[in-house]
C-alpha cells in the first residue's frame, strides 16, 4: 500500500477519534472532523487506486 494512503488512513482513524470525542462534549464541531474524515478517505481511496492501476499498466494491461 503507498505511503501516502496509509497517512490518509491514518488521519481517517483520528478523525473519527476526534469526532466521537467532539460529539460526546456535545460540541458540533464534530462536523468538521466528519467532514475531514470524507476527504481523506477519498485521498486514500485515490492512492491504493492509483497504485493498482501503474502496477496494472507496468504488467502491460490497464484495469478501469
Amino acid at each position: 500500500m503507498p505511503r501516502l494512503a496509509l497517512y490518509a488512513l491514518a488521519v481517517c482513524a483520528l478523525s473519527i477519534a476526534a469526532a466521537v470525542v467532539s460529539f460526546a462534549r456535545g460540541s458540533w464541531l464534530g462536523i468538521v472532523w466528519i467532514l475531514l474524515l470524507g476527504v481523506s478517505s477519498n485521498i486514500a481511496w485515490y492512492y491504493v487506486r492509483k497504485a493498482k492501476n501503474d502496477k496494472a499498466a507496468e504488467q502491460g494491461r490497464v484495469t478501469g
